[in-house]
């Protein structure tokens, strides 16, 4: 009780001003977490993970919109580490968002307190490690933003709320996949699927995840946190109907399945309607050749039956997938963090300042791997973006504007920083074009999208004429199918520097990132927070005196 009311007290302190004025308006919620390495068997081979507080996967976070989340990160691993809040916006507030770009590191064995402010967000979110491949070993966790008791949600109240986290796994620790990356080559396919952290076989005994009470309802949220496969999730003699997805209400279609892409996370409502027994929780592999399925086990509380042997079957192929993405839709009646309904913003109806077109590509020069976007494969500087930016010695550390908006015609890939420039407030849409044979998956930081197309074959302004431009879902990740293309549109409202990557490591890694920088032009505290006060400083800019930029 001591150390959390003296930390209170630091956190009082090192916020700063801009974020202080909050505090007596929204609850905050404090979190200690002590990072460490453990052992680990899920899929029968002792390995090395990170584990927060012990655990595998992390904890979950379960917040409410506008909550100040405080969250004291204690590194006791032996190299630099750095966590990441895929989906909170970070309203006015890069500093917090976790990446290389926007932090230095936490240096082994001390410590980094995290603050920041669910914003006007509702929805299901993850959290993850940023640097090296720390992904690879664990780090992550689920991060619940509930609704405010006086915003209505389009769905009654369920039983009970379950995080689910799906996602690919190597048997091989974070440091052999980095150092087979280092060294030019591939990680190759995943070694089985995890779910919370398990990877359960039918015919075996295994303990419920998740119990259920005949004739209630109960909300699942499913998230896909890993490293390269897209994932089949089902369950068993069950339909599951979709209520939100990345922060939005959708229209309430029911689904026997979901593709879930890396970084991707729904919430669905599944009601305990069947007989009463146990039932599996099927996460299959999608897209490579060999597919890979784990359980986990569902059990009615008066259950007195096993789960059938016969799992339901995945889709096959990606034409499913694609038009299943077709079926989502924005609930324009529902209301959402904020008071106002969704529908209002009538995102059809604003010019495009900007069109960027973004091609994934891919060089093997002199024998190393490299990935990238419009022939520049990003590499992070020793001093973040952010903070070269905001001490003014940005042309020490990086150019502007390396990448243009149009893909050249080049093999190679540059290795630098790749940062763009975006005008603040403008309307941008952006292009991700995949001329690949492979499944991509993107992710932008402080922002939501609209996500309006996805169509096989090569993008032109024609296009336009297939857009969903009413009622395309808002979120922050997007996939790509082989050979095609997707279009997202959004306005650059929020001040700082923003994170464009893809959400299969490896790639990213290996340089498939970059970083839109959205300058205030009034320099003003309405527009970004001045740099909070225990920001770690690293690279040229260690030990400036930090000073307030914004007035």
């Amino acid at each position: 009780m001591a150390s959390e009311v003296i930390l209170k007290l630091v956190v009082c302190f090192l916020v700063g001003a801009s974020t202080r004025g909050v505090r007596g308006e929204d609850p905050y919620l404090f979190f200690t977490w002590n990072v460490t390495y453990g052992t680990i068997s899920p899929l029968g081979v002792p390995q090395q993970a990170i584990l927060i507080n012990g655990e595998f996967p992390g904890p979950n976070i379960n917040s409410t919109t506008n909550n100040n989340v405080v969250v004291n990160v204690f590194n006791h691993l032996d190299e630099p580490f750095l966590l990441t809040w895929s989906g909170i916006q970070q309203r006015k507030n890069s500093w917090q968002d976790g990446m290389p770009g926007t932090n230095c590191p936490i240096a082994p064995g001390t410590n980094f307190t995290y603050h920041f402010q669910v914003k006007d967000q509702i929805g299901s979110y993850i959290y993850y490690p940023s640097t090296a491949m720390h992904r690879a070993a664990g780090g992550f966790g689920g991060l619940a933003v509930n609704s405010r008791p006086l915003i209505p949600v389009p769905y009654d109240e369920p039983a009970d709320d379950y995080t689910v986290l799906i996602g690919d796994w190597y048997t091989k620790s974070h440091k052999e996949l980095r150092g087979f990356l280092d060294s030019g080559r591939p990680l190759g396919r995943p070694d089985g699927v995890l779910i919370n952290g398990k990877a359960g076989k039918v015919g075996t005994k295994q303990e419920p995840l998740f119990t259920m009470e005949p004739g209630k309802t109960y909300r699942y949220r499913i998230c896909n946190v890993g490293l390269k496969a897209s994932l089949n999730f089902r369950i068993q003699g069950h339909e599951m109907k979709l209520v939100e997805m990345e922060g939005s209400h959708t229209i309430q279609n029911m689904y026997d399945s979901l593709d879930v892409h890396n970084g991707q996370c729904f919430t669905v409502l599944v009601t305990a309607d069947q007989a009463p027994k146990d039932y599996y929780i099927v996460a299959s592999t999608r897209f490579l050749k060999e597919v890979q399925t784990s359980t986990a086990i569902i059990s009615y509380t008066n259950g007195k039956g096993e789960a059938s042997p016969e799992l339901p079957p995945a889709p096959v192929g990606w034409a499913w997938s694609l038009n299943q993405f077709r079926t989502f839709r924005w609930n324009l009646t529902a209301s959402a963090a904020r008071p106002n309904p969704q529908g209002s913003y009538h995102y059809g109806a604003i010019n495009i300042t900007r069109t960027i077109r973004l091609v994934n590509g891919v060089s093997r020069a002199n024998g190393k791997l490299r990935y990238g976007f419009n022939s520049i494969s990003h590499t992070d500087p020793t001093t973040p973006l952010k903070l070269a930016e905001y001490f003014n010695m940005a042309d020490r550390v990086f150019k502007y504007d390396v990448m243009k908006d149009e893909p050249e015609k080049v093999t190679d890939l540059s290795v630098q920083p790749n940062v763009v420039n975006m005008t603040f407030r403008n309307f941008v849409e952006i292009i991700f074009e995949n001329h690949e044979k492979s499944m991509q998956s993107y992710h932008l930081d402080g922002y939501s999208f609209f996500a309006v197309a996805i169509e096989p074959g090569t993008w032109s302004p024609e296009k336009r004429m297939n857009y969903n431009l009413l009622d395309a879902i808002s979120r922050h990740t997007i996939q790509v199918f082989p050979k095609s293309w997707a279009a997202i549109l959004l306005t650059f409202d929020n001040a700082g520097m923003w994170n464009i990557r893809s959400e299969i490591w490896e790639r990213t890694y290996l340089g498939e990132q970059l970083y839109a920088s959205i300058l205030s032009p009034e320099k003003s505290l309405r527009d970004e927070y001045n740099i909070p006060e225990n920001t770690l400083l690293c690279g040229i800019v260690q030990g400036l005196p930090k000073t307030n930029s914004y007035t």
